[in-house]
C-alpha cells in the first residue's frame, strides 16, 4: 500500500528547546556548535565535532562536560569525530575520529572515571582501525552492546571488523572481511535473539552473529561468528541505499516491541518505498516515493527525514548514485551550500510513520534542513542545519481517540486501542461509541453488531439505554438478537429475560419460543432459569417450564412442576428414578408424603433401595432435537456479518471474538441426524455407579405417619440388608429396633383377633430375646406399660440379669407357681434365691403347702451344700413363725449336728500332731546347741569324691570340699544341699513379717461382707501378726 493512501494526523506536539535561562531571542542552541556526530544513551546527548572535542548534553540541555578525543604530544586522535556509540546502562563511550591524513583511531572513554591531572574521562583503549593504508574517510560503524565486536565500513568499499575485550584493553584483532567497489554507506548488526522475543537487558546476550551491509548499490548480510564467518557476502537486494538510510528495526532506547514482526532486523529507505530485510531476505514492503536523507526507528514509528526535491538524494535507486559525496561532506562536517537555483520556500520533510496501522502519525516541515535525528528521554528530536532543536512528544493516548473521534475514524481507533493494549472495558467503551455513531447515522444493523461487541461481564456498557433505543416495534428484531446476545454473554437479569420472552409472545413467534427455551448446551445460551420456568408456569406452559428445567439440570423445579402442577406422580417418581444419588434423595424426601398416599407400593421400593445403598440410577435413551432450518440461516447471516466486521481488526484476537454474535460451534451438519458405525452402535460403555453414603434411616421415619403397613415393610427390609451387610451402625440398628418394637405393640393392640395380636406380639417379643442390648431398657419398659405388655417387662428384668427382681415380684404378688419356676430357673445362676426362698416358703401355711416338703427340703440341701447359711441363720429364720415345725428341718439339723463333731474331732488330731513335731524339733535345737556333733561322712555331697582338706562340714550332717561351695573368702558359708528349703522358709517368714505390718489389709479382710472373721483373725494369728515384736539389743 502506497504512503500517499495513509490517513495523517498530528499525534506529536513540536517545540523548540531553549534552556530556562536564554532569552526568547536567544541563537539556536547548537548554532555554534560544529557538530559532525552525536548519539544518545543513559540520559545524554553526547556530540562530537570536526576539532575533536566531545560535549555531553543532559537532559536540561546543558553541556555538563566537553573533552578532546585528541592527546597532546600523540598523532593519533586528531580531526574530525565522524562517529558516536554510548553503551547504554554503562558509563562508556565510543568515539571514531579522522582527518583524512591518517587512518582512523577508535577510542573507548569511561565517563565515570576521570583522570587526575586533566579531570577529563579516562580513554579505556585506543586503537588504529586498519583499512589496507588506503586513506578512504570512514563511511559506517557499527558495535554490539558489549564492546566485544566492532565493525568499521570505508568509502572504498571495505569493512574491517574487530574482536577483542575493548572495554579493558586486554587485546583486539582486526581484518578486513568485505572489499567491494561500491562505498559502505551502513551496518548494523543483527538484535539479540531475546530481544526479537520481547525479552530487553539480558546480560550476556549480545547478538551480532549477522552484519548486515549496505552499499549504493546493493543490500548484504555477512556471518561474524560460528562456522559461517569468512564466507563470502550473502545479497539481500540488489539496489543499495545511501549514508543513513538503513537503520535496526527496533528502538533499543524504548521499551517498545519495535518493528520485528514485519519481517526484518532492518530498514532500508530508498527514494521509491520503505523495505524490510531479515537474514533471508526482504520482508515488508511500502512504497513511499521521494528522496530520502535519513531514517530511524523510534518506539514502533519510522522516523523518516525527505530532503526537498531539488536537491540529490541521500539514496539510491535504480542502481543510481545521486548525492553520495555531499553525504559524506555532511559526515566530516561539511554541510553542503545552497545552489543559486534554490527556490525561497524549499524545506525538508520529516514524518513518522505507523506501518502496522498503516497511517501518518506526523508530518512536519523543516525549512533550514536537517542535520540529524535521535531519540531521548522518552521523546524524538530533530536537529536542523542552524542548529535548532526540535522536540517532539507524543500525545497521549486518550487524544489520540480523541482525534479519531473528531473524524469518526473509529475502526482506526479500536485498533490502536488493541495495540497500546488498553483493558477490555475501555475497549468496549470505543465498541460503544461507534455502535452509537452508526444508530445516528440510521445503521440500525450495524450499531446493534457493536453494541453486541460492547457487552462485557460487568454489565456496565449502558444496556438499559440500547434497550430503549430499540423498543420501537420495527425494531423489535433487533431488541430480540441484543437480548438474546445479553443471555449468552451471561449479563442478563430477570427483567431481562422476561422482556425476551414477551418479544417471543408479542410476535406471536411459537417456534422461536421453543428454539430460545430448547437451546443445546453447545449454543452457550445463559439466562435466569428461575424467571423462564415461572413465567412459563404462570402462563400454563407446563411442559416447557418442565424441559426447561430439565436442560438446565434444575432438578427440584422439574419434580414441584410434576407434582404440584401436572399432578403425575408416576412421572415424578420415574424422573427421580433417573437422578443421581443426591439429587434424589433430596427430591424424594420433599414429596414423600405424597407419593406414599398414591403410590405407597413403589414409594417403599425406592426408600428401601436408596436406605439400603443399592441405589443406581435409571437411564434412560434420548434422542437428539432436531434445529430447526431457519436457525441455521440466522446463524450463516450472522456470521457473515461478523466475519466482515471482524476483517476491519486486525488485532481482534480470539477473547474479542468470542464477544461477536456468531454461533461459532454450529457444525454445517447442525440439522442432520447423527449416525454412527456398526462398531460404535454395538458397543455398551460401561458406566459404574456413582457411590453414596445411605442416609440414617430414622431421616425417613416422619414420611410414614399413617402409613403402618408400609413403614413395617420399610424396616424390616432396612434391617434385613443391615444385619446381613453389617453396614448398619450401632445407633440406626437401636432406632430401628425400637421403632419396630413401638410399631409391633400398636398392631398388636390394634388387632382384631387373637392370633393377629399373638403374632404381633411375638415379634415384639423376639426383639426383646435376641436383641436386648439394642434396645433401651426404659423405652420397653415404657411401651410395655402403655400397651399392657406384661412379658415385656419381665423379659427385660431377665434380659438385664434383674433376676431377684423377678423372684421377688412373683413373691409379692403371691404367684408361688412362678416363684418355682424362676427358683429352678435362676438358682444355679443366682444363689442369693434360695435364703430368700426358704423364708417365703416359712412364710405361710399355704405357701408352704403349696411348695412341699420335698421342696423345701432340697432348698435346704443346697443352702447347706454351698454354705449359704449358717445353722444358726436357717434356724433363727425358721422359728420367726410357727409356720415349719422341727421335724421338717429334724434331718437338716442332725446333718449339720454330726459334720460339727466329725470336723472337731479332725482339728483335734491336727493340733496333737502339730504340737509332737514341735516337742521333737525344739529337743534337736536344743541337743545341737549343748552336744558335741560327730561328722563320719567320707565322701563330699557334691562331687562325691572322698573329702580331703580343706573340708566344711554343716550341723545338717552335710559334708563338701572347700573348693566345691564356690564361695569366696568372707562370704558366709552355706549347705548347697539344704540351701534352696533354708530359703523357701526365709522367704515364707519375710512374707509373714511384712504381712504382719500390713494392718489395713488386716482391717480390709474383716470387713469384707461374706468373709467369716473368726477366720481371718485365726489366719493372721497363724502368720505371727498377734505375736510380741522382737527386743531391741
Amino acid at each position: 500500500m502506497a504512503l500517499t493512501s495513509w490517513k495523517a494526523f498530528n499525534f506529536f506536539t513540536v517545540s523548540p528547546i531553549k534552556t530556562t535561562e536564554e532569552p526568547e531571542t536567544a541563537p539556536p542552541l547548537f548554532q555554534d556548535v560544529d557538530i559532525t556526530s552525536l548519539t544518545t544513551g543513559s540520559d545524554n546527548l553526547f556530540l562530537g565535532t570536526s576539532d575533536s572535542k566531545v560535549h555531553v548534553v543532559n537532559s536540561s540541555f546543558k553541556i555538563v562536560c566537553t573533552f578532546s578525543t585528541f592527546e597532546g604530544g600523540f598523532t593519533q586522535g586528531g580531526g574530525a569525530i565522524t562517529h558516536l556509540k554510548q553503551v547504554e546502562g554503562t558509563s562508556l563511550l565510543v568515539t571514531v575520529s579522522e582527518d583524512l591524513s591518517s587512518e582512523p583511531v577508535l577510542k573507548v572513554w569511561a565517563l565515570d572515571k576521570l583522570e587526575k591531572k586533566t579531570g577529563e574521562p579516562r580513554c579505556q583503549s585506543s586503537l588504529t582501525v586498519n583499512n589496507g593504508r588506503k586513506q578512504f574517510p570512514t563511511s559506517a560503524f557499527a558495535t554490539t552492546p558489549s564492546l566485544t565486536t566492532c565493525a568499521v565500513g570505508f568509502a572504498n568499499g571495505s569493512i574491517t571488523l574487530i574482536r577483542g575485550d575493548l572495554i579493558h584493553d586486554r587485546g583486539t584483532k582486526q581484518r578486513i572481511i568485505f572489499e567491494s567497489e561500491e562505498p559502505i554507506t551502513n551496518l548494523c548488526f543483527s538484535p539479540p535473539s531475546d530481544v526479537v522475543k520481547g525479552h530487553r537487558n539480558i546480560p550476556g546476550n549480545d547478538g551480532g552473529d549477522t552484519l548486515y551491509v549496505s552499499t549504493t548499490a546493493r543490500i548484504l548480510t555477512l556471518s561474524t561468528v560460528g562456522k559461517a564467518a569468512g564466507q563470502p557476502a550473502k545479497v539481500l537486494e540488489s539496489h543499495g541505499c545511501g549514508v543513513g538510510c538503513m537503520t535496526p528495526a527496533l528502538d533499543f532506547s524504548s521499551d517498545e516491541r519495535g518493528l520485528l514482526r514485519e519481517g526484518g532486523d532492518i530498514v532500508v529507505a530508498r527514494d521509491d518505498a520503505l523495505y524490510f530485510y531479515g537474514p533471508n531476505g526482504r520482508g515488508a514492503c511500502y512504497s513511499y516515493d521521494g528522496p530520502k536523507q535519513l531514517v530511524k526507528v523510534f518506539k514502533n514509528y519510522i522516523s523518516l527525514v525527505s530532503p526537498p526535491a531539488s536537491r540529490p538524494s541521500t539514496a539510491v535507486a535504480g542502481g543510481r548514485l545521486y548525492g553520495v559525496s555531499d553525504t559524506l561532506k555532511r559526515l566530516v562536517g561539511k554541510a553542503p551550500t545552497n545552489s543559486a537555483t534554490d527556490e525561497l520556500f524549499e524545506f525538508t520533510k520529516f514524518t513518522l510513520l505507523d506501518t502496522e496501522l498503516k497511517f501518518i502519525a506526523h508530518s512536519d516541515r523543516v525549512v533550514s534542513g536537517v542535520r540529524d535525528i535521535f531519540s531521548s528521554w522518552g521523546g524524538f528530536f530533530v536537529l536542523s542545519l542552524d542548529g535548532t532543536l526540535y522536540r517532539y512528544h507524543e500525545v497521549s493516548l486518550q487524544e489520540k481517540l480523541d482525534i479519531l473521534y473528531a473524524r469518526n475514524l473509529f475502526i482506526l481507533a479500536i485498533n490502536l486501542a488493541q495495540k497500546a493494549g488498553v483493558t477490555e472495558a475501555k475497549l468496549r467503551g470505543i465498541y460503544r461509541r461507534y455502535a452509537d455513531y452508526l444508530y445516528g447515522k440510521g445503521d440500525y444493523d450495524g450499531s446493534m453488531q457493536w453494541y453486541i461487541k460492547a457487552l462485557g461481564p460487568a454489565n456496565e456498557g449502558g444496556v438499559s439505554t440500547v434497550i430503549r433505543k430499540f423498543l420501537d416495534t420495527q425494531r423489535i428484531h433487533n431488541l430480540i438478537e441484543y437480548l438474546e446476545e445479553l443471555h449468552k454473554h451471561d449479563c442478563a437479569t430477570s427483567d431481562h429475560t422476561t422482556l425476551l420472552l414477551n418479544c417471543y409472545a408479542k410476535l406471536k413467534d411459537i417456534n422461536k419460543l421453543e428454539t430460545f427455551i430448547k437451546q443445546s448446551p453447545e449454543d452457550g445460551l445463559k439466562f435466569d432459569v428461575d424467571t423462564a420456568i415461572g413465567m412459563c408456569r404462570q402462563a400454563g406452559y407446563f411442559e416447557q417450564a418442565v424441559y426447561l428445567a430439565e436442560k438446565q439440570q434444575e432438578h427440584d423445579i422439574v419434580v414441584s412442576i410434576m407434582v404440584e402442577n401436572l399432578e403425575k406422580i408416576g412421572d415424578a417418581l420415574a424422573y427421580i428414578q433417573r437422578l443421581e444419588p443426591d439429587p434424589a434423595y433430596s427430591n424424594l424426601m420433599k414429596y414423600a408424603k405424597v407419593f406414599l398416599e398414591k403410590s405407597p407400593q413403589r414409594t417403599t421400593e425406592i426408600l428401601v433401595e436408596y436406605y439400603t445403598g443399592k441405589y443406581v440410577p435409571l437411564k434412560e435413551q434420548v434422542q437428539d432435537s432436531v434445529v430447526p432450518q431457519q436457525k441455521e440461516q440466522d446463524g450463516g447471516f450472522q456470521s457473515y456479518l461478523n466475519a466482515s466486521l471482524l476483517q476491519q481488526l486486525p488485532y481482534m484476537g480470539s477473547a474479542s471474538q468470542s464477544n461477536t454474535p456468531t454461533q461459532n460451534n454450529v457444525s454445517p451438519a447442525k440439522g442432520t441426524a447423527q449416525t454412527s458405525s456398526p462398531g460404535e452402535a454395538g458397543t455398551i460403555p460401561l458406566v459404574l455407579p456413582k457411590q453414596y453414603s445411605p442416609p440414617k434411616p430414622r431421616t425417613a421415619f416422619s414420611s410414614f405417619v399413617d402409613h403402618p403397613v408400609e413403614f413395617v415393610d420399610f424396616l424390616e427390609k432396612i434391617l434385613y440388608d443391615g444385619e446381613s451387610s453389617g453396614k448398619l451402625s450401632e445407633n440406626d440398628r437401636i432406632d430401628i429396633y425400637t421403632t419396630l418394637f413401638e410399631i409391633y405393640l400398636q398392631r398388636a393392640n390394634a388387632s382384631k383377633t387373637k392370633d393377629e395380636k399373638r403374632k404381633w406380639e411375638a415379634k415384639a417379643k423376639k426383639i426383646i430375646e435376641s436383641k436386648e442390648a439394642l434396645v433401651d431398657t426404659s423405652n420397653v419398659l415404657l411401651l410395655s406399660h402403655l400397651a399392657d405388655f406384661k412379658d415385656g417387662t419381665t423379659l427385660v428384668r431377665e434380659k438385664q440379669g434383674l433376676r431377684f427382681d423377678i423372684f421377688r415380684s412373683c413373691c409379692s404378688a403371691g404367684d408361688t407357681t412362678g416363684a418355682l419356676r424362676a427358683l429352678k430357673k435362676y438358682g444355679p445362676e443366682e444363689p442369693e434365691l434360695y435364703p430368700a426362698a426358704l423364708a417365703y416358703f416359712t412364710s405361710s401355711p399355704k405357701v408352704l403347702r403349696d411348695v412341699g416338703e420335698v421342696e423345701l427340703g432340697r432348698v435346704l440341701k443346697i443352702i447347706d451344700e454351698q454354705g449359704l447359711m449358717k445353722p444358726l441363720q436357717v434356724v433363727q429364720t425358721l422359728g420367726s413363725n410357727a409356720v415349719a415345725t422341727v421335724g421338717m428341718v429334724k434331718r437338716y439339723l442332725g446333718d449339720t449336728i454330726e459334720r460339727e463333731r466329725k470336723e472337731i474331732q479332725s482339728n483335734r488330731k491336727m493340733i496333737e500332731t502339730y504340737r509332737q513335731e514341735t516337742t521333737k524339733k525344739a529337743a534337736e535345737i536344743s541337743e545341737l546347741g549343748s552336744k558335741p556333733t560327730v561328722f563320719q561322712a567320707q565322701r563330699c555331697q557334691s562331687c562325691a569324691l572322698p573329702l580331703d582338706l580343706p573340708t566344711v562340714h554343716f550341723l545338717c550332717k552335710h559334708s563338701f570340699h572347700r573348693r566345691c561351695l564356690n564361695v569366696a573368702d568372707g562370704d558366709t558359708l552355706e549347705c548347697i544341699t539344704c540351701g534352696p528349703t533354708n530359703q523357701t522358709i526365709r522367704t515364707l517368714k519375710r512374707s509373714q513379717d511384712e504381712a504382719a505390718e500390713r494392718h489395713d489389709r488386716f482391717k480390709m479382710m474383716l470387713d469384707a461382707e461374706g468373709k467369716d472373721k473368726f477366720g481371718v483373725i485365726s489366719d493372721y494369728f497363724g502368720k505371727g501378726v498377734m505375736a510380741a515384736p522382737p527386743l531391741l539389743d
